[in-house]
């Protein structure tokens, strides 16, 4: 269920936050291309002080970020597309995630790491990236969507001293609106939404309801750690069926490993997963491959209902 919030949009509150971060933490923002091609969406303010542009090196900024992080500056890293995590994982999770337990300092660093999708984004820069590093001890997990849950998030990394990966997507910049979980009576289905597909929950359920079909349909923010709600056990023992999409690979995935959890946690239920199809992206239609359809979900929901 979608609540309209006459307020800023997601991309305006992140350029807030980044412009307070600046002014009254003494913090700094990192990345490159941060003032060309409208300041990464927006979401970075318009100006020099605490705007650090790395060159076109791709491997080393994140070795930058930690070094400030180590040093007390707490700075937003920003990888303008998540397919540039792969060339950053080293520092983030080989020293930034391991220093507070291996070595007894910090090195808290605010990762914004962007998702896109589709024709124009091509083989390298599509999907999301959050699953692999899950697998790091140390560095927790989020996929903000909403202006309300990016402050909420934010709260969490001024108050701890760990790093921070925060999954977001382009599809949620221009939105202002604010989730809330769908809870019926006869439902006959559990759907668990993270990322953008978070943003079909209202269509997901209208075909849905075309079929017949009852959903409890629970927004997910946090993915690591993911702490299982009395509300989702409550509508899993009442459906037994539930449905785990995320808008990144289906296999050997978050999304996998949260299905697994709600199955293992209520027994006698049946959940699964959904997920991008498991073969790269490309530039042209035939090769589009990210967030899963309405129509992609209520196949799926449709075929777990009536076991085919």
């Amino acid at each position: 269920m979608v609540k309209k919030i006459m307020g800023k949009t997601v991309a305006e509150t992140i350029r807030d936050i980044s412009k307070k971060h600046i002014e009254k933490n003494k913090g700094v923002i990192m990345g490159q291309c941060l003032s060309a091609v409208g300041w990464v969406q927006n979401t970075v303010p318009a100006q020099k002080k605490g705007i650090i542009e790395f060159p076109m090196t791709d491997v080393a900024g994140a070795g930058f970020a930690v070094g400030a992080a180590v040093g007390g500056r707490k700075p937003i890293f920003i990888l303008r597309f998540q397919s540039f995590l792969w060339l950053n994982a080293s520092p983030l999770i080989n020293n930034a995630a391991k220093s507070k337990e291996i070595f007894g300092y910090s090195a808290p660093v605010f990762i914004r790491a962007i998702a896109s999708e589709g024709i124009s984004s091509g083989p390298i820069h599509t999907n999301c990236y959050h699953s692999p590093f899950a697998h790091m001890p140390g560095l927790p997990i989020c996929a903000p969507m909403t202006p309300k849950e990016y402050k909420k998030i934010w709260q969490f990394f001024k108050k701890s001293d760990l790093p921070l990966l925060v999954s977001e997507h382009r599809r949620s910049y221009k939105e202002k609106k604010e989730f809330i979980d769908d809870i019926n009576k006869n439902s006959k289905v559990t759907l668990f939404l993270i990322s953008a597909v978070r943003f079909q929950s209202l269509e997901i359920k209208n075909k849905l309801k075309k079929l017949g079909i009852t959903a409890d349909i629970f927004h997910l923010l946090w993915l690591k750690p993911f702490n299982i709600k009395k509300k989702y056990i409550d509508s899993l023992k009442k459906t037994k069926k539930a449905i785990v999409i995320d808008s990144t690979y289906e296999i050997c995935g978050i999304s996998e490993h949260i299905a697994y959890k709600l199955m293992n946690k209520v027994k006698g239920t049946k959940v699964i997963n959904l997920g991008m199809k498991d073969r790269s992206p490309g530039c042209s239609v035939k090769f589009i491959n990210g967030t899963p359809s309405s129509n992609e979900v209520c196949k799926k929901v449709s075929k777990l209902i009536n076991n085919k």
